[in-house]
């Protein structure tokens, strides 16, 4: 399955709704059960908010794992900014199955669209900076169970993932700098260490890091709690040798002042940490 443009739908969409809908349905829904078995039904969901849609694979999954029947109609597209109100998507057939679905496909929907609502806000905002390259990006901050559904939001809001895991990228951080005795045999061993292709990065929190990190090769560097003032002295320091991102503690009111540094990546734990689900709600009509 596939999403907008070149986005792909996470691998584990079929098992990620598999044990939301486990959890929710158990052995049965015995309130669904209180409807005429042959009873048929038409719900509308509605965005009650202004927001960035995101999830209509991960709902028209748990409609189809209760009942591959349903017929689901989107008049949105994944992705598309959408305002208050705005009708999204109409689903038909039975009712009991309708009623089922109901919470877990709405939970996908209005979580995930909240990551991707925040993300874009994120990203238009450092568009608007001049000279602003950065990207923004995520972190492991995320909702256990749905890391990489919370990692194809932040795509769909404009947003650039980091690794996924422990296992796909190396990043060194303070405690392991200590651990390895120092940032030039931390580097080596990464390197020695690294598997093609794979992420390696580096923490530092002072200006003689970073040269130390420049002079063993990082080529990309995470600059911890820097001043926006310490930010544009290590762009100018970096000079290109490597990719710059900025963290701990970046905002939306700091996220401009930080882009307009020149920092190439700027990584947001709220964007997977802080949800706040979207106002969204399905009405039914018989038929």
């Amino acid at each position: 399955m596939s999403a907008i443009g070149a986005i792909p739908v996470p691998p584990d969409i079929v098992d990620t709704v598999r044990r939301a809908l486990a959890e929710d349905v158990g052995n049965g829904d015995a309130t669904a059960a209180l409807v005429p078995e042959a009873a048929h039904s038409t719900a509308t969901v509605i965005a009650r908010e202004a927001c960035v849609i995101c999830g209509i694979p991960y709902f028209d999954e748990a409609m189809r794992q209760l009942d591959p029947a349903t017929q689901v109609r989107w008049h949105v597209a994944e992705g598309e900014r959408v305002a208050a109100d705005t009708k999204l998507c109409t689903a038909s057939g039975r009712s009991r199955s309708l009623l089922t679905a109901e919470r877990v496909s709405i939970n996908f929907l209005q979580t995930l669209s909240s990551t991707s609502t925040a993300t874009r806000r994120y990203v238009d905002a450092i568009a608007e900076v001049p000279g602003a390259r950065a990207q923004i990006v995520e972190t492991r901050k995320t909702i256990p169970g749905l890391r990489l559904a919370q990692k194809y939001a932040v795509k769909v809001g404009g947003g650039a993932n980091n690794r996924i895991g422990l296992f796909d990228g190396i990043l060194i951080k303070e405690n392991h700098i200590v651990a390895a005795g120092g940032i030039r045999p931390a580097m080596a061993a990464a390197q020695a260490h690294a598997t093609p292709g794979m992420m390696i990065q580096i923490e530092v929190e002072t200006f003689e890091q970073l040269d130390q990190a420049l002079d063993a090769g990082a080529t990309l560097i995470l600059l911890d709690n820097f001043t926006t003032e310490r930010m544009t002295e290590a762009v100018r320091r970096t000079a290109g040798r490597a990719q710059l991102e900025a963290s701990g503690g970046i905002n939306f009111d700091t996220i401009r002042a930080v882009a307009a540094t020149g920092v190439d990546r700027i990584s947001v734990g709220a964007l997977t940490k802080d949800v706040k689900a979207i106002d969204l709600s399905m009405r039914f009509r018989p038929g």
